[in-house]
């Protein structure tokens, strides 16, 4: 499946709290999401290579799998 990613995506890669996950994380992470997603949705839980935990807003178009935006989470240290 053709994974497409969002100026917007690509730009939020640049913050702080979306620090450590590359592309390629996206791309895997979206490619794993099985079924048809019609409507813009979050998708919660990714882990890049990196370590840290990221979540997906993607939906399915015609040309692919368009992939929103990316937030980070924050992990709280006890």
């Amino acid at each position: 499946m053709r994974v497409i990613i969002t100026e917007h995506a690509k730009k939020r890669l640049k913050d702080f709290r979306q620090d450590g996950i590359s592309i390629d994380d996206i791309i895997d992470s979206a490619r794993k999401i099985p079924g048809h997603i019609p409507t813009a949705t979050r998708f919660r839980g990714f882990l890049c290579k990196s370590g840290r935990i990221f979540d997906i807003v993607a939906k399915d178009i015609p040309a692919g799998r368009l992939v929103i935006t990316i937030i980070g989470v924050r992990v709280k240290l006890l």
